[in-house]
Parts: structure tokens; C-alpha cells; sequence
């Protein structure tokens, strides 16, 4: 009953007052959860799911980032006979308006995290220990760049392109490949 509220090492006793019995939890102290980790597969699945809402998040923010700031020079008067910067005010304008559009994509991240973790709140902490421990593996197992070709490229250094078992295995196996072409080419 209260073993997973996050109280460890204390006991909390309860008498019933009419059998004079008394019971005694033992409850947890710490923040950590009780529950079972978190699968590879699950995690691999979840990491999948916060990609696709992070870039969802970018194109809605980038495109809201655009029709903003579309919406904000749009209301302006601009002399279109008067160059601004030396430039056409027409093509001014337009830069601008992608760089709107710009600045929205690079915040959809933010917001596209944010909806990920509200989605996901019961299982947040256990995705992140093993993200934690993903990306301690890939440091680990990841290859040292510096002995780079256009014919020898680097295979994918950060691992932000592995979604499955089969695609760290086949990573590895991409890895190991990579360091036996630098050493015999060395």
C-alpha cells in the first residue's frame, strides 16, 4: 500500500483499534521507483517517438515563426523605391521572413521536448537512466574520428540515428569495420 510513495528505511506502523493488531510498512525515502526498467526495445521505441515529435515541433514552430513575422512586415510601410542596405527592400523582407521561420525551427526542439516528456511522465525517469546508459555505450564503443577519409567516413559519432537492437548491433558491426580500415591503411 504505501511501499511505493518514496520513503525508504522508515516504518510507518498502523494499529487497528478494534483488533489491537498493528501493521508495519516498510516505505522508501529516495525518489527512485520501485518498477522495473525500462526495455531496449521500449527505449529505443520512445527515443524514436521523441524524434518524430521534435521535428513536428520544428516545422510547426518554424512555420508559426514565419507567418509571424510575414504578419508583423506585412503591417509596415517600406518604400519600395528606397534600397535598404543597398539591397531591394522586397528581397530584404523576404530574408527576413525566413529568418523567422528560421529562429522557429531552431526552438521547436524546446517545445517538442517538452511535449514529450508531459506525454510520457510515468515512464521520464526511466528513460532517462537509459538514455544515460545508451549514450555511456556509444562513448565507449564509438570510433576515434581522426583517422577519417572520404573512403573511411566516421559511422554515425553521436548514434543519434540508432532507433533499434538491430541498428546498434549493425552500428557496432560499422564501428568495427571503421577501426580495421584505419589500421590497415595506417
Amino acid at each position: 500500500m504505501l511501499t511505493n510513495i518514496g520513503i525508504y528505511g522508515r516504518m510507518l506502523a498502523k494499529s487497528s483499534r478494534n483488533s489491537g493488531l498493528r501493521q508495519v510498512y516498510n516505505v522508501r525515502l529516495n525518489s527512485s521507483s520501485t518498477s522495473t526498467t525500462l526495455s531496449w526495445a521500449e527505449y529505443f521505441k520512445l527515443k524514436k517517438q521523441n524524434n518524430i515529435i521534435n521535428t513536428g515541433a520544428s516545422v510547426f514552430t518554424g512555420l508559426a515563426g514565419g507567418f509571424v513575422t510575414l504578419t508583423y512586415l506585412g503591417n509596415i510601410q517600406v518604400d519600395v523605391e528606397k534600397p535598404i542596405m543597398g539591397l531591394d527592400p522586397l528581397m530584404v523582407l523576404g530574408g527576413a521572413v525566413f529568418l523567422g521561420a528560421g529562429f522557429g525551427y531552431l526552438l521547436g526542439p524546446f517545445a517538442g521536448t517538452s511535449v514529450f516528456k508531459l506525454k510520457n511522465k510515468s515512464t521520464l525517469t526511466q528513460y532517462m537512466a537509459r538514455d544515460k546508459e545508451f549514450l555511456s555505450r556509444i562513448r565507449a564503443k564509438r570510433v576515434d574520428p581522426s583517422s577519417q577519409s572520404f573512403s573511411n567516413p566516421v559511422p554515425d559519432y553521436y548514434g543519434e540515428k540508432i532507433y533499434s537492437l538491430q541498428g546498434y548491433k549493425q552500428w557496432l558491426r560499422d564501428c568495427n569495420a571503421f577501426r580495421r580500415k584505419a589500421k590497415e591503411f595506417l
